[in-house]
């Protein structure tokens, strides 16, 4: 047979079936998604500067960038909930890939200001020593040279920076503002992964220490790397059991109440074992990156090792990014199996907060112990997600923002306690400090005392909120338990503010570095949060409140 034969064959079959003239152009409400296309332009902005502006000029260019890029996706944001997206106007956009809902945007909101306040403490350039002439950062000089072979002697030496983190963090951000708004499976797998590639390349760029923030990053990064595959294999066994990867037909599937059923649908939709094992999988992943227990281990010895600004940064931003996730999956996805994953994520609840609470009195590490003490409020926030109420999502909501700024300005303390070998990290070295700096002790009491929960700051107002609203949906028990992990956590917490203002200082002991006003800023949002969210919550509880309704 003629090619020309085969040829016409071909066109007059496809013509008789279907023309291809009918395959519809993609249609993208950008106006909805605007404040994830802002942060991914400026990323990708930030790259060419790397490639074709020159070195002594790419820190302040990438500064700038970085900073207009994330106040312009929060105005973005802020003006889509005066539009009524939030409420009136909530969707699906983007062909089903994206729900923009109170949630989303609350989520978004929150992970835009705290990433902004994350960028200061990565820009901060006054704490060490310059080294040859030139003002140094948190990063490794050169990230490809070997630590302390000739060529980042040579780096050091030349002045050399890594600005590469600007738009690293951008990246991240992006991947940050869809997860928690993601509506359906694979758009779910795309952020996660968009996310935790940039934060696996920061957490290796310290430029002190460098052999542990390498350590650091490749655990992080095996054991990220266990949690994607685990979420993977979920989404094929939940997309083998609904035969859809959006989450409101896979609601639908699970609930019974799906319209035109395929014979191969009927056949998977009895098969209950993949959706079980399915929305397990999904979750283990997503409880992975929130670092509640079992699947913690990586917590402590990540922000250890990681750049303190990175630690920062992550711990907020990743906490809320995951939980928006973890509430879209459980409330729009799995209502049905409600009776199934409540018992379970009972029983995690429950071992994470009193892990972290009891862990955290062992440590002898600053950055460990804010690790562990991240862990027990993972446990704390999964009490109101427990809670499957209208008031247990907004009480997550309103805990995740105050939390993040607190945690920012608590890591953005510790870069400025310094000896000579970098961060006097070690607790011993923090002995006296309230009696060598009033001010630098006074501001991590703060913080520290949110953490416990108590009175008058914001830790004490998402605590209330979240037991109050788990107490409400039946969860009586966990709160108490709650109430005792609180009450572990507030004795290492008080221990440090004990050991800052009524021990003697040591001669020998570090100094407390003064730092440019970009960090000054980062520790005074944290403060001003702190105190605000603590004496006047009742605003921000009505905004979380609003916004706690899921798009289906």
């Amino acid at each position: 047979m003629s090619a020309t034969a085969v040829h016409s064959l071909w066109t007059t079959a496809a013509t008789a079936a279907d023309p291809i003239s009918k395959i519809d152009a993609p249609k993208i409400e950008y106006g909805q998604l605007s404040p994830t296309l802002i942060i991914i332009g400026a990323a990708i902005i930030g790259i060419l500067i790397e490639a074709f502006v020159p070195r002594r000029s790419r820190y302040y260019v990438q500064m700038f960038v970085s900073v207009v890029a994330l106040i312009a996706a929060f105005a973005a944001v802020v003006a889509l909930a005066a539009g009524g997206y939030g409420t009136t106007k909530a969707g699906i956009a983007a062909m089903g890939a994206i729900a923009v809902d109170g949630p989303a945007l609350f989520l978004q909101g929150t992970i835009l200001l705290a990433s902004l306040v994350g960028l200061f403490t990565f820009a901060e350039r006054r704490l060490d020593p310059a080294a040859h002439g030139n003002r140094v950062d948190s990063f490794a000089a050169q990230a490809a040279s070997v630590p302390g072979s000739e060529s980042e002697q040579k780096a050091v030496k030349a002045g050399f920076t890594t600005t590469e983190v600007f738009p690293l963090l951008l990246f991240a951000v992006a991947g940050m503002l869809v997860f928690p708004a993601a509506n359906d499976l694979l758009t779910l797998f795309v952020a996660l992964e968009v996310f935790s590639l940039p934060l696996y390349l920061l957490c290796a760029l310290a430029r002190r220490k460098r052999l542990m923030s390498q350590e650091a990053a490749v655990k992080y990064f095996l054991l990220g790397a266990f949690a994607s595959a685990f979420t993977l294999f979920g989404i094929a066994l939940l997309y083998g059991y609904a035969g859809s990867m959006s989450y409101g037909t896979i609601a639908q599937v699970v609930d019974g109440t799906v319209q035109n059923v395929t014979p191969a649908l009927a056949d998977t939709m009895g098969n209950d074992a993949l959706l079980l094992v399915g929305s397990a999988l999904i979750v283990m992943g997503l409880l992975f990156k929130v670092g509640a227990v079992p699947f913690h281990m990586w917590t402590p010895d990540v922000y250890q090792g990681a750049p303190t600004p990175v630690t920062g940064f992550m711990a907020a931003a990743t906490k809320v990014a995951a939980f928006g996730a973890l509430l879209r999956i459980l409330y729009v996805v799995l209502p049905g199996l409600r009776w199934d994953w409540r018992p379970v994520m009972w029983a995690v609840a429950i071992v994470t907060m009193l892990a972290g609470a009891i862990v955290a009195i062992t440590q002898t590490d600053i950055k460990r112990l804010l690790a562990y003490s991240s862990i027990a409020h993972a446990g704390f926030i999964l009490a109101g997600v427990i809670a499957t109420t209208p008031d247990g999502i907004s009480s997550v909501l309103f805990y995740l923002a105050a939390y993040s700024f607190v945690t920012i300005g608590a890591f953005a303390v510790v870069t400025l306690v310094r000896d000579a070998g970098g961060e006097a990290t070690h607790l011993s070295k923090w002995a006296g400090l309230g009696r060598r700096s009033p001010l630098v002790a006074a501001v991590f009491a703060v913080f520290l005392l949110a953490f416990a929960g108590i009175p008058l700051t914001s830790g004490f107002s998402g605590k209330f909120a979240v037991f109050k609203a788990a107490a409400e949906g039946g969860a009586a028990p966990l709160v108490v338990i709650g109430v005792i992990s609180s009450a572990i956590a507030a004795f290492f917490y008080i221990r440090v503010i004990v050991l800052m203002f009524f021990s003697e200082p040591r001669p020998e002991g570090p100094t407390v570095a003064v730092p440019s006003p970009l960090t000054m800023t980062a520790i005074g949002v944290g403060v001003a949060v702190t105190v605000v969210l603590g004496v006047a919550p009742q605003y921000f509880l009505d905004l979380a409140g609003q916004a706690g309704v899921f798009v289906r």
